[in-house]
Formats: structure tokens, sequence, C-alpha cells
């Protein structure tokens, strides 16, 4: 809002500084900022709020260090971030952007799903909260909407590179030295709808969806959605889940999500700006460094309520936030085009989701072949997901999420690396 409103005062009144708003990392910057300041002082009156509605985490005896001592600590907190996220997008980014209308719906939208699963648990004393299938039927809801629109919009769209005829650079004189620069970035002037996304580690590492339906022949491309619109819907349920499984001792998810984001503002700015883009040789999207500012958000909100969700938390997200940051981090890659990376970057929701799986595969083989009892001794992990293990074996909970900060740090520098590494 504040975009519209300071682009007016510059453009009627030549109102003083107000054209600084035109610049995205002047905005970025201050939703930074006020996402901050959001989570770090409202923060502490909705954990108030929630402490006098008695909104307390129901907690099993599953045998952890420290684990009963959590009963009571106030849930649903995820609330905090979602303000922070949603308020200084809507007062500094431009809400006719598609990337950004999509982001604040995705976040609307997995926010509500899980605030119903925590108020199920918290209110009607369920400690199953929302039934499964209705969990994963939001979830493939907002896919199936986060695809339709990004392979139909006419404003999701990019920009091809082309051969230049002329020169690659020019020279300038300053003080009597001879200096060249490089040419303006050689993409074409025309919007292109594509199905193109990033392969890392690949040299011209793009890749269209539509080719792996060549075989139809001739207007395959047109049935690419067939193929685009599953894999949205797969990456958002699975990344979403892989959140909402991370989210078991204090601050791992909200500083693994912290993490992951810095790693995508990243992303969007370089391929939002035709100079980066072309410097690394990747896809250059239109209106996509619009996304810096929401992300800026996410950072600040996540790094804000973990002021009160370190170790010993005072206050936990819920499925309310867990569920939607996510799924806010998968539409977010898939805008940008580097969802492909989402297994190095989201490293930790992916192993944390996989030893859940691997748990219960081996424990049905084992009791298939040898018994229930013999399962019940054998098992792969002293307790899935992951971190639970970890703490079995006697690690501390802060220490668990301190490593596992440090492997999402180096993950993110890796694929950071894969805009140079090919």
């Amino acid at each position: 809002m504040f975009y519209y409103l300071f682009d007016f005062l510059d453009k009627q009144f030549n109102f003083p500084g107000a054209g600084v708003f035109q610049y995205i990392s002047f905005r970025a910057a201050m939703a930074l900022i006020l996402s901050l300041l959001i989570s770090l002082v409202f923060g502490k009156h909705i954990i108030n709020l929630l402490h006098r509605k008695q909104v307390g985490e129901t907690v099993r005896d599953l045998g952890l260090e420290g684990q009963l001592q959590k009963k009571g600590t106030p849930t649903m907190g995820g609330l905090i971030i979602l303000s922070a996220i949603v308020i200084p997008t809507l007062l500094f980014a431009k809400l006719h952007n598609i990337y950004i209308m999509l982001l604040l719906l995705s976040t609307v939208w997995l926010g509500a799903i899980g605030f119903l699963d925590d108020y199920i648990k918290v209110f009607k004393k369920d400690k199953e909260g929302l039934t499964g299938k209705f969990k994963v039927l939001g979830q493939v809801g907002i896919g199936l909407i986060v695809g339709v629109t990004l392979y139909f919009h006419n404003d999701v769209v990019v920009r091809n590179r082309v051969h230049s005829s002329g020169q690659s650079a020019y020279t300038i004189e300053v003080e009597n030295q001879s200096t060249q620069l490089p040419s303006m970035p050689e993409y074409s002037t025309e919007d292109t709808k594509s199905m193109k996304t990033t392969i890392p580690f690949v040299k011209n590492n793009e890749f269209d969806y539509s080719s792996l339906l060549s075989f139809l022949g001739d207007g395959y491309q047109k049935w690419s959605w067939l193929i685009f619109i599953p894999i949205v819907i797969i990456i958002v349920t699975a990344v979403s889940n892989g959140a909402n499984i991370t989210d078991g001792i204090d601050g791992l998810a909200t500083g693994t999500s912290a993490i992951i984001g810095v790693t995508l503002a990243v992303f969007a700015y370089v391929s939002g700006n035709r100079i980066f883009a072309d410097y690394l040789n990747i896809m250059y999207i239109p209106n996509a460094g619009e996304l810096v500012i929401f992300i800026s958000a996410f950072v600040g909100g996540c790094v804000g309520f973990l002021w009160y969700n370190s170790f010993p938390a005072q206050v936990f997200m819920g499925d309310t936030g867990s569920l939607a940051l996510g799924g806010i981090i998968a539409v977010f890659a898939i805008a940008i085009r580097k969802e492909l990376l989402i297994p190095i970057l989201c490293g930790i929701f992916l192993v944390e989701n996989l030893s859940v799986m691997m748990q219960v595969g081996y424990f049905k083989l084992m009791k298939k072949k040898f018994g229930i009892e013999y399962a019940r001794e054998h098992r792969l992990f002293k307790m899935a997901p992951l971190h639970h293990h970890y703490q079995k074996l006697g690690m501390h909970e802060s220490k668990i999420v301190s490593r596992f900060w440090i492997i999402g740090i180096m993950l993110a520098v890796l694929t950071i690396v894969t805009l140079k590494l090919r």
C-alpha cells in the first residue's frame, strides 16, 4: 500500500524522498524491519493472550528428556509469524504482482488449515486434530490453485536469451584510460510463456517439463499442464509436511526456515534482475524481484519468532505456523523456477520426512518377517523423526538444533553455489 501511496506522491507532487519506494532493496529492508518488530513486540502480547485463553500444548510422554516440562506451553504461535509476513507484504509490496498474490493466498490458506488443526487439538481436546485426509486435501487444493495459476496466468512469463550480432561489449574512456564494460544482457524484449525450470549442476541448466510429452507428437506442448500441475501439488504437499514434521523441538523448524528464506531471497533477486541473470547465465523472470519483499518479511517473522521459540520455548508455532512455512517455501521455489533445488536447500525437511518413512517401512517389514516383538526391539531409529532419535541418544535438544542449523547453512551455501557450479 505504501508503494502506491508514495508512487502517487512522487509522480503528482514530486514529494522529496518518495522515489525511494521504487527500489526493491529499500522496500525489502523495510519489510524485514517491520516483520521483526511485529514478531518481537506484538508477539509478546499474542503469547499473553494465548496464556489467558489457556491455549497450551498437550504432551504425550514419549520418554524424552524435558518433554513433560513443555506441557501447557502456549501453542498456535504461528499466528505471530503469519502476521509478521502478511502485514509488511501488504504495506510494502506491489499487490498487483501475481507472484505476491499467490504467496499471500498460500500463506493464509495453509495457515488456516494449520489453525483448524490446532483449534481441534486445543479446544476440542482431540489429540489427533484435523483428520489427515482433510489436511492433505487442503494442501492439494492450494497446490492445484498454484499450479493452474502459474501455468495459465498471462503474467507468469520468462524472457529467452537471444544471440546478438553486434558487439558484446563497449568501451568508455575515464581520465584518459579505456575501460571495457559488458553490453546489456542479451534477452528478448518479448515475454514468453514457458514451462522451463532450473536443473542444478548442469551447464545450460534449463529443463522444459513439456519435453516429457514429446512422444505425443506435434503440439505436445499444450498438454504440459498434465505434468506441471501434479508436480506442483506433490512439491507443495511434501515440503509443507516436511516442515510440519521438523517442528518437534524448540527453534528447529523456525531457524531452518529462516536459513532457507535467506537463500530464496538471493535467488529471487538475481532471477528478477536482468543484469545479474545475464552474468550468472540463469533464467530471467520478469517481476520475480518483487518476491524479495515477501521473503524478507518471511525471514524477519521467523527470526523474530525465534526470540520466544528458542530453548526453552515460551511458545510453539503449532501446525498454524509449520504447515504455512513449508508451503510458502515450496510455492516460492516453484515461482522462481528453482523447485529442483528443494532436495538440497530443504535437506533438513527431506531427511526428517525420510526418517519417518524409513522407520515405518522398516518396522512393517520386520513385523512381517519376525513378529511384532522383534520389530519393536529392532527399530531402524530409536525414534522418528530424526531429531527425536538424537534425543533418545541423550543429546540435549539445543545442541541438536544448533547442529541442524549448521547443516542447514551448509546446504544453503551449496544451493547458492549451484549458480556457478555447473
